[in-house]
C-alpha cells in the first residue's frame, strides 16, 4: 500500500497510482505494515519544521520504507537520504506526464534495501546489528515522563553527553578568562538550541565544559550523533560565526549511557553517579578534539546503521571499549 501525507493532494493524485491512500498533515496515528511505503510532502517547511517532521516520520514509520515529496526542490536530497529516506520525489519527476509508475517504486525499494542490507548475519538482523554489541536495551518510550514531571531522586537511565572546547594552546592563555567564559556560554547556548527539540537538558555546566542529559529514546540518540558529527565537520564555520573566535578551536564530545538519580539543574552538587563520573573521565581524559567519542555502554540501537562506518575503535578506557568518529582535515591547520 502507498500512503501519501500532504495538505495539497489534488496535484499529487494525478501522479500516484489510483490505489494510493491520501492523508493530511500533521500525522500522528500512522502505522504502516510490511510492504507499505509512506510519502510525506515537506514542500514549504522551514529548517526547524523539517527537523521536527523527520523525527515524527521516523517515529511513525519505524522500520518501514518512507520517502519525501519536495515539489519545489528546495531541500537537499542527500541530507534526507542520510536521515533514512528511501526515496525522494522532486519537481522533475512530479511534473512528468507518465506519473509515478510501479517500476519506479520497486527500483527505489530495491536500491534502499541493497544499501541498508537485509536478512541475518551471525544471528543478528543486519538492520539492527551494531559494532557496540552491548546488549543494552532502551526502556519503554513511556518510561521517561518529561523533565517537568521528573521527581528529584528518581533513578533512570539517560544518555549523557559531555561537551567542551579545546585549542592547540590553552584557551584561557590565548583568549583570557573573561573572554573564554563568554565563548563557553555561547557554545553551551548553541548546543542547548540544537538539542531542544529532543528534550536535551543542559544539566551541569562550568566555565570549561558541560553535560547534557538526553532522554533514553532512539531518535534522541540519532539526533545527538548527527549534530555532533555535523559540528565536528563544520567546526571552523561554527567557531567563527557562532562563537566569535578567530583562532583555531575544536569541539570534544563524549557520549555515554547509564543510570543517574535525577536532580534539577543547579541542584546537582549532591549527585553521586558512576555514569556521571565515567562520562566526565571519558570526555576530559580520553576523547579527542574534532570527533565524537562513544563508550560500549550505549544501547545497540544508539548509532544509526548508515553512520556506523564513520566510527573507528580506539582501544579501551577504564575497562570500557571506546570508539570515535573519523576526523576531517582542512587545508589550513585546524585542531
Amino acid at each position: 500500500m502507498i500512503y501519501v501525507f500532504t495538505n495539497k493532494p489534488a496535484p499529487l493524485k494525478t501522479v500516484f497510482p489510483k490505489n494510493t491512500a491520501f492523508g493530511s498533515l500533521p500525522f500522528s496515528k500512522h502505522s504502516p505494515g510490511d510492504g507499505d511505503i509512506t510519502y510525506i510532502d515537506i514542500s514549504g517547511l522551514t529548517g526547524p519544521e523539517l527537523k521536527k517532521m523527520l523525527i515524527q516520520i521516523k517515529k511513525q514509520c519505524k522500520d518501514t520504507p518512507w520517502g519525501i515529496i519536495d515539489t519545489k526542490g528546495t531541500k537537499d536530497p542527500a541530507a534526507l537520504f542520510f536521515e533514512g529516506a528511501w526515496d525522494y520525489l522532486g519537481p522533475a519527476l512530479l511534473k512528468s506526464s507518465g506519473g509515478l509508475e510501479a517500476k519506479r517504486l520497486k527500483e527505489a525499494l530495491l536500491w534502499r534495501r541493497a544499501f541498508a542490507g537485509s536478512g541475518k548475519e551471525n544471528g543478528k538482523s543486519k538492520e539492527t546489528a551494531s559494532f557496540l554489541d552491548s546488549g543494552v536495551q532502551l526502556p519503554a518510550v513511556k518510561a521517561f515522563p518529561g523533565w517537568n514531571k521528573m521527581e528529584a531522586g528518581k533513578v533512570m537511565p539517560f544518555y549523557l553527553l559531555y561537551c567542551t572546547l579545546q585549542g592547540k594552546i590553552a584557551l584561557d592563555v590565548r583568549l583570557g578568562e573573561k573572554v573564554l567564559a563568554q565563548v563557553n556560554a555561547r557554545f553551551q547556548s548553541y548546543l542547548a538550541g540544537l538539542f531542544k527539540e529532543i528534550g536535551g537538558l543542559l544539566w551541569m555546566k562550568t566555565t570549561n565544559d558541560c553535560l547534557f542529559l538526553i532522554p533514553p529514546k532512539v531518535e534522541c540518540a540519532e539526533t545527538v550523533v548527527r549534530e555532533c558529527m555535523e559540528m565536528a565537520i563544520a567546526s571552523p564555520l561554527v567557531v567563527l560565526e557562532t562563537l566569535g573566535v578567530t583562532i583555531p578551536v575544536n569541539f570534544i564530545f563524549a557520549l555515554h549511557y547509564g543510570s543517574v538519580a535525577y536532580k534539577p539543574p543547579g541542584k546537582t552538587g549532591t549527585v553521586v553517579s558512576d555514569a556521571v563520573n565515567a562520562v566526565f573521565h571519558l570526555g576530559a581524559k580520553k576523547a579527542e578534539p574534532g570527533c565524537l567519542t562513544v563508550s560500549d555502554a550505549l544501547p545497540d540501537v544508539s548509532i544509526p546503521k548508515r553512520a556506523q562506518d564513520l566510527f573507528v575503535p580506539c582501544g579501551e578506557f577504564e575497562g570500557r571499549k571506546i570508539w570515535q568518529t573519523k576526523k576531517f582535515g582542512y587545508l589550513k591547520t585546524w585542531v
